[in-house]
């Protein structure tokens, strides 16, 4: 294996390690460990010393320090720091070898750098719900692209099979409906509307007669915090219900092109790709029930966060499998 295969590979698992830190960081209420950036409390790490802890207090007086959470969103941005390096030396090294700029890492770098401005924002703006979705959106576009990469610099694991092309528009619905639900995911934990209904399968007796379209999709601009959220209860349901309403959806559409993609593949490779679609779509699904019975334990609604975004990575990953029979066929 070549130097620039090891570092895409790298790069790779290292993103999924951001993934899934960012959604503890989250999930742990420490979005706002730390209420400036890129330091800490004025500090380049989190202040330990009694004085520089004097020295916080007196900058941030309406966010005193809490040591844990602080370090929670130090480490995250640390972690997301050294992504962005990766990142910078895949596409110098991409530049070097090809003598060119190439789509993917040009891409990545450009995305990477809109990432760190969203992280940025997502603290400036106080957990703003529209930045914090498009964060989480940024950051699973990183790690679908770095994965169509891997997949280009390990060209024996591309397939050969043209019969497939005959799926590229029901696997690019598949992807889109993904997308769109991972998108309604992100609104529903920006607005702190995980918990908004707690019974099964939609939500509390009477639900349809209190839903708020208006203020579930409104952008609530003027506060200056949306830690824990700015909306009411009933908007908060409405997103809720939207949600389970939406994978449902998912369920269908992702299990059917799943189903179709084993039935029509002829190669071990795709057909163990359609198969870990399946497999990712049935645990997410299984997450989603457990986040609501077991009133969002951490564990699982990480698990629940970074399934989501491996979920995402396979529809992409069988869409571009697909997509690269174009020429073939030709």
């Amino acid at each position: 294996m070549t130097l620039h295969k090891k570092l895409v590979t790298l790069t790779l698992c290292w993103t999924m390690f951001v993934i899934i830190l960012g959604a503890y960081t989250r999930l742990t209420d420490a979005g706002l460990g730390c209420p400036d950036w890129p330091g800490c409390y004025g500090f380049l790490k989190v202040p330990a010393h009694p004085e520089k802890v004097l020295i916080a207090a007196e900058r941030f007086p309406e966010r005193p320090l809490e040591t844990h959470k602080a370090w929670n969103e130090m480490v995250h941005r640390y972690l997301a720091g050294t992504l962005g390096l990766l990142i910078a030396a895949l596409f110098i090294s991409s530049v070097w070898q090809q003598r060119r700029l190439t789509i993917i890492p040009t891409a990545l770098i450009i995305l990477v750098c809109f990432q760190a401005l969203l992280g940025a924002l997502t603290v400036t703006m106080g957990l703003f719900p529209l930045v914090v979705m498009a964060h989480l959106l940024f950051g699973f576009g990183i790690f679908c692209l770095l994965a169509l990469y891997w997949l280009k610099v390990h060209p024996h694991w591309l397939s050969r099979e043209p019969q497939l092309l005959r799926l590229k528009p029901l696997a690019i619905l598949a992807a889109i409906v993904v997308l769109m639900q991972i998108a309604l995911g992100g609104w529903t934990a920006a607005n702190y509307a995980a918990l908004a209904c707690l019974d099964l399968p939609l939500c509390e007796t009477g639900w349809s007669n209190r839903l708020a379209f208006a203020e579930a999709f409104d952008l609530h601009l003027g506060h200056g915090d949306y830690e824990y959220g700015v909306m009411s209860q009933d908007a908060r349901a409405t997103i809720h219900v939207l949600h389970r309403i939406g994978a449902l959806i998912t369920f269908s559409v992702v299990a059917f092109y799943a189903w179709r993609l084993f039935k029509n593949a002829q190669s071990l490779l795709m057909q163990r790709l359609a198969l870990a679609i399946g497999a990712t779509l049935l645990l997410q699904f299984t997450l989603g029930v457990l986040n609501i019975v077991l009133h969002l334990p951490l564990a699982n609604a990480v698990a629940h966060n970074f399934v989501g975004a491996s979920l995402l990575m396979f529809v992409v990953v069988s869409v571009y499998q697909i997509n690269q029979q174009q020429g073939r066929e030709r």
